[in-house]
């Protein structure tokens, strides 16, 4: 997930002028939008949570919240159900960033049931699972209806991804980080032979496991795994299709020096590079220099600091009625500092600050009407943005 905090470090030297003309872009960018911030407010929504990493839903009124410990638990009618949908506390390593990590339902759930979890397994290996709902209780899922899809060892404990989100086109985007350390000691992040540090695409829609769409961008490429879509990433924590234009945007934390924000549009098609471990940001990672031929280049950066933060946590284009200001807006977020920020093509990327939290903002969700959820993992508190 989202890194903690972490001494600051010597930054490189070759990075010194073009990372300060950017750090002082990002404050002009920021200044200037200092008078125009969107009146905000968080309305609470749930308390009790114990470190809420997810909040998405299944097309009803329900939310849905995965707790990084391992539980899936149920918001509805504006109250917290006291049992957990499912509690997997007792399958997953968790500490630092493993854990229960990403939850998905597909459009028809409400006919077949069925589910999708990732979690780190209890060998420390990334998990992806399909489950179902009990017959005749849609607020219980079945624990013994496990189908394990897909497993990945992970040689570090950190840089585990976890974000599994279904696309326009029905297929389970599946996000993994590149494995962990720091630096991507193994290369995983422009190695195509392995998932760590890709976007999978897969079909679920089979009775059991999983095939690999014929259109995916590897299948005929001799040494690349077929269910990969895009590559090049170092943690995604947090990806998300626009619901109104099926454009795709990923959050990717940076190493020690930026954090970005990656802009798909929609039909661009697959095999995608965004660039790591050759970059980070808009910058050459551990050279001088570095060929950028072939690289989608991220559309938004800022740099580690106290006014901005270190560790990105995605969010997603506001498709809401409620916040009219942030129509059409791409809203994400610090989880270190807790700031608030939105962004759109409209204005050139420029980030517009929203707010600050006061917390540490692990996730954000929609519900069923394209209402925007956060998460504070400290407090697990949940809250809708609300104007």
């Amino acid at each position: 997930m989202s890194e903690q905090p972490t001494p600051p470090q010597r930054r490189r030297g070759f990075r010194g002028y073009i990372g300060a003309l950017t750090a002082l872009a990002f404050t002009l960018a920021l200044a200037a939008c200092t008078q125009n911030v969107v009146a905000q407010r968080l309305v609470p929504v749930a308390d009790g949570l114990r470190q809420p990493v997810v909040i998405t839903n299944a097309g009803d009124e329900r939310l849905f919240v995965a707790e990084q410990s391992g539980a899936v638990r149920i918001v509805s009618g504006g109250e917290l159900l006291r049992e957990p949908f499912l509690d997997l506390s007792g399958e997953l390593s968790t500490g630092g960033e493993r854990g229960l990590l990403g939850l998905a339902f597909p459009a028809d759930y409400q006919a077949t049931g069925r589910f999708y979890v990732y979690y780190t397994g209890d060998g420390g290996q990334t998990v992806l699972s399909r489950f179902t709902v009990t017959p005749g209780n849609p607020d219980r899922a079945d624990p013994e209806s496990e189908e394990v899809l897909l497993t990945q060892a992970q040689p570090y404990s950190n840089h585990n991804g976890g974000q599994i989100v279904f696309g326009p086109d029905g297929y389970l985007y599946v996000g993994l980080g590149d494995g962990g350390s720091g630096g991507d000691p193994q290369g995983n992040g422009q190695d195509l032979g392995t998932f760590l540090g890709k976007l999978l695409r897969l079909d679920v829609s089979g009775d059991t496991g999983y095939t690999v769409p014929s259109d995916n961008p590897f299948v005929d490429r001799d040494g690349a795994l077929p269910e990969i879509w895009a590559y090049g990433l170092r943690n995604p924590w947090r990806f998300s299709f626009d619901r109104g234009t099926g454009d795709l945007y990923i959050a990717d934390v940076g190493q020690e020096a930026y954090e970005e924000v990656n802009f798909t549009p929609a039909g661009t098609g697959g095999g995608l590079n965004y660039g790591w471990k050759l970059m980070e940001g808009l910058h050459c990672y551990a050279a001088s220099s570095c060929d950028q031929a072939g690289l989608t280049l991220p559309v938004l950066e800022y740099p580690h600091g106290p006014q901005w933060g270190t560790s990105i946590t995605g969010g997603y284009v506001y498709r809401g009625a409620d916040v009219p200001a942030l129509q059409g807006n791409y809203v994400f977020a610090d989880f270190v500092s807790g700031r608030v920020w939105s962004t759109s093509a409209a204005d050139g990327w420029a980030p517009r600050p929203l707010f600050e939290t006061g917390f540490n903002v692990s996730t954000f969700g929609e519900d069923a009407a394209g209402e925007l959820y956060v998460a504070a993992y400290d407090s697990g508190m949940i809250y809708r943005v609300g104007q």
